[in-house]
């Protein structure tokens, strides 16, 4: 084993971060976090015509959301291109690799022939042991000497030992004819020039690992730890797609999940430990292993998510989670809470989050407190307030400006007041969540009015009772 562990992820700036990408992401940074190592950030910005500076911005965003901090500089793979030829070169002069002068109408007529007569398509190039004095003065590209016999074994920590037929590699591009190289150079060399140790990746990437050994073994250097995890699919067993609906990261803190519950359902996707469901950061740090990774794709549960972000919400720190909750505003593009509004929501967050999934669902129970008065009675609120009389709002408002203002308290004086009526304070609880809030589901009665204090939830008994 190597002293450090380094691990990277390195997505194509095309589009947002995609759920599966932040999964893999996750599990870097997981795996090097908790062995001392690094995690880095390479963006494979090769491809330059869907290559966007505001697709990288949305990956880092997301990333930053996640809280998938990396080490050192992002590097860009674009801009590393003059090392990728050169590593090609060096091959070249090695007699590893060879220049190939076969056109594409060529490698096409090649193709055509074999399928017709039934043999294999892979091609293989006239020009590999040719005799370089011999060359014409045309355009070529550079490809490596596959090895002709034998077998590449990958060894992967979580599909197991794959082995591949050599007599199946081609003699794979390095360099194109324009003297720029292709991807699977340009990877190999980042990571082995970032000190890669440890390759972990989704499993479409597997069969990528025997092409890119060929690289590694001809240049001599050590072959990083692989690990090729499944892909996440949908509910319906497929690929997770656009049809099963959010797909980027971003797209889910606008819907209001919490980090923290993200990561740790993402943890979640593929990985266990144990019978664990809900886990902190610093335990999926401990725990996490390549061992815990299963074969079989995972499949995205949207009740599973709810219900570990709702778990999440409830264990936070309130200060941190008011703070998440701006953020949150923020993405949604909504608008931000005032410093008064801050102040209360966090008094109130005690009441507020042992039983909300999402943000959304925290902040509509929060409407109590963010309003203002006059407060407007939803439809299901103005029922509840027209099944009582005014009067008995009227009535009860001067005998809770008598009460102190503690739950124990609160709960005598009210429940007096309804058996007083003939009543139990549960055909109370209804108007009075009506009036306190405007709506039908809220905290307890008890909690908003300790909440709101004595004048603002007396204020708000006598608006009901003046407009019933």
């Amino acid at each position: 084993m190597p002293d450090q562990v380094v691990t990277r992820f390195a997505p194509s700036p095309t589009g947002f971060l995609h759920i599966g990408g932040a999964r893999t992401a996750l599990f870097n940074w997981l795996y090097a976090r908790g062995r001392g190592g690094k995690f880095l950030l390479r963006i494979e910005d090769t491809d330059r015509a869907r290559s966007t500076p505001e697709a990288t911005a949305a990956i880092l965003q997301g990333m930053a959301w996640l809280g998938l901090d990396h080490d050192g500089e992002v590097i860009s793979q674009f801009e590393r291109a003059p090392r990728h030829a050169e590593v090609a070169l060096e091959l070249l002069a090695q007699g590893k690799a060879y220049k190939c002068f076969s056109t594409q109408d060529e490698i096409q007529a090649f193709r055509e022939a074999a399928q017709a007569e039934k043999r294999s398509t892979l091609f293989r190039s006239p020009w590999r042991d040719v005799d370089p004095a011999t060359h014409p003065d045309r355009p070529y590209v550079i490809r490596i000497k596959a090895p002709e016999s034998g077998e590449t074994v990958i060894r992967d920590r979580v599909q197991g030992d794959v082995t591949i037929r050599n007599d199946q590699l081609d003699d794979m591009v390095l360099l194109r004819s324009d003297g720029t190289p292709v991807y699977m150079l340009a990877v190999v060399v980042d990571d082995h020039d970032m000190g890669v140790t440890h390759v972990i990746r989704g499993d479409d990437h597997l069969n990528n690992a025997a092409r890119q050994m060929m690289i590694y073994q001809a240049m001599g250097w050590d072959v990083p730890v692989w690990a090729h995890i499944p892909l996440i699919h949908g509910p319906d067993g497929k690929k997770l797609s656009k049809r099963h609906g959010a797909l980027g990261a971003q797209e889910y803190q606008a819907m209001g999940y919490p980090a923290a519950g993200m990561r740790n359902y993402l943890a979640r996707l593929g990985w266990s430990h144990g019978d664990d469901e809900f886990f902190t950061d610093a335990q999926a740090r401990e725990w996490f292993d390549l061992d815990g990774i299963g074969k079989s794709p995972a499949r995205f549960d949207l009740k599973k998510l709810e219900n570990l972000s709702g778990q999440h919400i409830a264990a936070s720190d309130d200060a941190a989670l008011q703070q998440e909750i701006q953020a949150y505003l923020a993405a949604a593009d909504l608008p931000a809470l005032t410093d008064t509004q801050s102040s209360d929501l966090e008094r109130a967050m005690y009441c507020l989050k042992d039983r909300a999934r999402t943000f959304p669902e925290l902040l509509e129970k929060a409407s109590f407190i963010l309003a203002t008065r006059p407060i407007e009675p939803d439809e299901k609120a103005a029922a509840a307030l027209a099944s009582v009389s005014d009067g008995i709002l009227t009535e009860l408002t001067p005998q809770l400006q008598n009460a102190s203002w503690t739950r124990e308290c609160l709960e005598e004086a009210l429940n007096a007041f309804a058996e007083a009526h003939g009543t139990k304070f549960g055909k109370l609880a209804a108007p009075l969540r009506a009036a306190l809030a405007g709506r039908a589901v809220t905290p307890s009665v008890f909690d908003m009015m300790l909440v709101l204090g004595r004048d603002e939830s007396l204020a708000r008994l006598r608006d009901a009772a003046n407009a019933a």
